[in-house]
């Protein structure tokens, strides 16, 4: 082993006395060969040294992290504040939009008003507008919305009104049945609602023609009772059912307006 050794180093000393003798032009080629040969070593040695850099910036430490997260979070439930805004934004101007159609179809003088409380008292048949007798509303004025009837005015203040809705007993209306060509089939008079449990369903008494009757068909408002004036949608009929041994029918109307869902109405002025 030791002999071994020895030979290695006269083979050095060997090649350093070679090359120390060699021409310049000779010496520099040698060394650049003998570079080449060790460049890749030295490239995988730079290599790993930048793949550790690399490495210990991408580490964070978990408290940034956190913070990150949390940022991202508020951002989130921003974008998502925002988003409804826009919906209710639009939902606002679709709305609008609705209501400057309707007025302008119509041959009536309208008022609008805005829903802003419900009769206690009577939570599903009476609700309160912001318009009042300054604003030339009077009792017993029809109100609706662009889908059809609503009720009519009870009681007038300065500043607000009180409305009775369709299927409270105080709030009459006179009907007309239509069917699919719009021809009268019927007539009757809308007195109550037909459960207290869904205030969208009223019931449609004194027929005269029950056999003529079908659900699906029209119901419109009939100036026969005075107070409104003819062709107001009111809904269409649910079904037809004998009351009293038979001796009388009802027929159920679904209203075309959701009276839960009130907000923007129409007064019709005089």
């Amino acid at each position: 082993m030791r002999r071994r050794h020895y030979i290695a180093f006269a083979a050095v000393i060997v090649l350093t006395i070679v090359v120390l003798n060699l021409p310049a032009r000779t010496a520099t080629q040698l060394k650049l060969a003998i570079g080449s040969f060790f460049l890749p070593l030295f490239g995988l040695a730079t290599s790993t040294q930048q793949l550790a850099e690399k490495t210990g910036n991408a580490i964070v430490p978990r408290k940034e992290l956190l913070k990150q997260n949390e940022e991202l979070r508020r951002e989130n439930a921003e974008m998502k504040v925002q988003l409804e805004r826009h919906a209710e934004f639009e939902r606002e101007n679709e709305r609008l939009r609705t209501m400057l159609g309707f007025q302008k179809r119509t041959r009536w003088n309208l008022k609008s008003a805005h829903v802003i409380a419900r009769d206690p008292a009577n939570w599903w048949r009476n609700v309160h507008i912001d318009r009042g007798r300054r604003d030339g509303l009077s009792e017993d004025l029809p109100v609706l919305t662009s889908d059809g009837l609503v009720g009519r005015i009870s009681e007038v203040s300065e500043t607000r009104a009180r409305v009775v809705l369709i299927g409270d007993p105080n709030c009459p209306v006179a009907a007309t049945v239509l069917d699919a060509q719009n021809n009268r089939v019927d007539n009757g008079v809308i007195r109550s609602g037909a459960s207290v449990l869904n205030e969208n369903i009223v019931e449609l008494n004194f027929l005269s023609n029950p056999g003529a009757l079908k659900p699906g068909q029209a119901v419109i408002t009939s100036d026969a009772g005075g107070t409104y004036p003819t062709g107001i949608r009111v809904g269409e009929i649910v079904d037809i059912r004998p009351v009293d041994f038979g001796l009388v029918h009802v027929a159920r109307v679904k209203l075309a307006v959701k009276m839960n869902l009130l907000d923007d109405v129409w007064v019709k002025m005089p």
